[in-house]
């Protein structure tokens, strides 16, 4: 069983010399298991910022190199550190509600978006059984500038990449039990696949045809610029209030 949850794929690509070197370079082979999931969980959560590549299916070495992802690629770049690792992980397909996306993508352009959105997250193996990894896909800095700017709404949240019962206090840090941020949006299961290879040759990406073009020649480099806005507003405010 082992065999086929640890590896190396074209989208899972963790031979690649980049993610062997950023392995290395953090020594986080001389780590138990519990610190290595850790590791490369908190790596992709918070290093790895939110933001939105050209593609669902680009490979974990062009996640890192971009150094920003969405649920999905950030998800192919944790897949690929874990096998790196020796640590087994799957991959858990759905959809999601559009709606949990409104404000990270601005109004203007929100009707690119597909009504229901394709999803994953990471099952990991640790302690005898799989956990669900979806908590890293918003980096803290991103997540506290939210809370900040929605601080009444302490319970339910969806939108600005949210979806959430307990948005003031969400379980996103690794403690080696479940992570969830987008959950609450989740519409279709389409169930668990060996690689994010298997469920995109299955199901395809999320755009195709004039709007797959339009989005990544244009559309998302105007999402990330928005996301990147409401990242840095707090810290701007901070800023300029210091006399």
């Amino acid at each position: 069983m082992a065999e086929k949850y640890l590896n190396n794929t074209n989208v899972v690509n963790f031979e690649h010399k980049n993610i062997q070197s950023l392995i290395n370079k953090r020594g986080w082979k001389n780590l138990d298991d519990f610190n290595k999931i850790g590791a490369a969980y908190q790596f992709v959560k918070d290093e790895i910022l939110f933001g939105y590549n050209e593609s669902d299916d680009i490979a974990a070495s062009d996640v890192l190199a971009d150094g920003y992802g969405q649920c999905n690629t950030k998800g192919n770049l944790l897949m690929a550190l874990l096998r790196g690792l020796g640590i087994q992980c799957r991959f858990h397909g759905f959809t999601i509600d559009q709606q949990l996306q409104k404000g990270a993508i601005p109004s203007y352009i929100f009707w690119l978006a597909p009504k229901y959105i394709i999803h994953s997250w990471v099952e990991v193996y640790f302690d005898g059984h799989w956990i669900n990894l979806e908590g890293f896909i918003l980096d803290r800095q991103y997540l506290t500038s939210l809370q900040q700017k929605f601080n009444q709404e302490k319970d339910d949240f969806c939108g600005y990449g949210v979806a959430t019962k307990c948005f003031s206090s969400p379980d996103t840090d690794w403690r080696g039990e479940d992570t969830y941020i987008q959950k609450e949006g989740i519409h279709d299961n389409f169930g668990l696949y060996n690689s994010p290879d298997e469920f995109y040759l299955e199901k395809g990406t999320n755009l195709s045809g004039v709007k797959r073009w339009l989005y990544q020649r244009v559309i998302r480099h105007l999402i990330n610029m928005n996301v990147s806005k409401i990242r840095n507003t707090k810290a701007l405010e901070v800023q300029n209030a210091q006399p």
